[in-house]
């Protein structure tokens, strides 16, 4: 036929053959489709502050970021985030050398692995791991190495003997995340100061991602791995705006590091966006400036949905395993005599009118996380009630 090729190679490159579509994009779908609860796919389902959104409309109607950007993020918000360092974590960062403003954390993770991997590095990460991971490592052409997190106690914890054991002579790089999506660990000082120890002692480069720093509850608190000894020269750390001011629409994320490495990581980052979001970037510099009471709000607040949605998740007969950060509470389906989570999410919809993800696609070993399930609670209280009630006709 005209325009057929004779050659029998696939057209997806070889590195990301197995990356379908991604389980939130199929999951959301299924709850469009069914008219079910969207507890799958973490995004808020209301707007962040009005003066963060007004913000954003000042900067359009004032022609400002409505053109390019500059490359590393307009200066407002690459001095914005620099003193957000430093008010929160004591962290002086250069705004002109030490900032780069991506498209999001997703970017940035993306721009940091293709910057600093070549074909045959090993990359070391907590698994479950969000699934852009992977991807992004298969295609820098390195090899991934999971160490994988294990519930105990109702939570889940990293073996650090297994993480030492799992660097060998290949390793470039750790790739750490905390608080942990999807199992809302949030590492300890104990065992940062350890990740640490082993970076230095091993030469390692570590990426850092940490775009849920401001959802931390209980007694937990979030550490940069860069404030620790040895590691501000070998750190590349990552955040972004969307999860703290729920506005992840706007996609406006960013590196920080030493001057090499920040420009190492914009060397790949200017051949993917080059730039995003510009009128966005002046409201979240805003955004970066609110008084500690937001943060302290918004970190209560998501600590209240999180105690609703897991009262309903208990009732309704689900293991649940206490989260200390981010959007997620991870469920296990054993008490109901059920093994395979992702058939258990496609049936949820029917079942009761709610959409979640199965946590097995997550993993480098499904079978890890076979009968583990991650529902959001970062949703209007009204939509966890009803969720909760749903949920209820789970119960044995």
């Amino acid at each position: 036929m005209a325009g057929m090729t004779s050659s029998a190679r696939p057209l997806l490159n070889r590195r990301l053959a197995g990356f379908g579509t991604t389980i939130f994009a199929e999951m959301s779908a299924l709850a469009l489709r069914t008219g079910s609860i969207n507890l799958g796919q973490g995004f808020p389902d209301t707007d962040g502050p009005e003066e963060v959104r007004e913000a954003a409309v000042r900067a359009l109607r004032d022609g400002r970021g409505n053109q390019y950007p500059p490359g590393p993020g307009i200066p407002e918000l690459r001095t914005a985030i620099a003193a957000h360092q430093q008010r929160r974590y004591g962290l002086s960062v250069d705004p002109d050398t030490e900032v780069l403003v991506t498209a999001g954390a997703t970017e940035a993770i993306a721009a940091s692995l293709l910057a600093l991997l070549e074909p045959g590095d090993e990359v070391v990460a907590l698994e479950p791991y969000y699934d852009s991971y992977a991807a992004c490592v298969a295609m820098a052409g390195a090899t991934r190495v999971p160490v994988t997190l294990r519930p105990r106690e109702g939570r889940f914890h990293l073996d650090l003997d297994e993480l030492r054991d799992a660097v060998t002579d290949r390793t470039r790089l750790l790739l750490v995340n905390t608080p942990h999506n999807p199992t809302g660990t949030v590492l300890t000082r104990e065992e940062l100061a350890a990740i640490a120890e082993l970076a230095v002692e091993r030469d390692l480069l570590v990426v850092t991602d940490e775009v849920y720093e401001h959802l931390v509850f209980d007694d937990a608190a979030h550490v940069p791995l860069a404030t620790f000894p040895g590691m501000r020269d070998r750190t590349v750390t990552i955040s972004s705006a969307g999860k703290t001011f729920s506005f992840t629409g706007w996609k406006v994320g960013w590196v920080t590091g030493t001057p090499a490495l920040v420009t190492a990581v914009r060397s790949a980052k200017q051949f993917l966006t080059y730039v995003s979001a510009g009128p966005f970037q002046y409201a979240v510099a805003e955004a970066l400036a609110l008084p500690d009471a937001y943060f302290d709000a918004f970190r209560a607040d998501h600590q209240r949905k999180r105690d609703l949605l897991g009262d309903g998740l208990r009732a309704a007969g689900f293991e649940v395993y206490q989260p200390r950060g981010t959007y997620f509470i991870t469920t296990d389906i054993a008490p109901f005599g059920e093994k395979d989570a992702y058939a258990f999410c496609r049936a949820l919809p029917e079942r009761c009118g709610i959409v979640a993800v199965p946590n097995s696609v997550f993993y480098d070993d499904p079978e890890a996380g076979r009968s583990q399930v991650r529902f959001a609670f970062c949703k209007k209280d009204a939509v966890l009630t009803e969720a909760t009630s749903r949920l209820r006709h789970l119960a044995p």
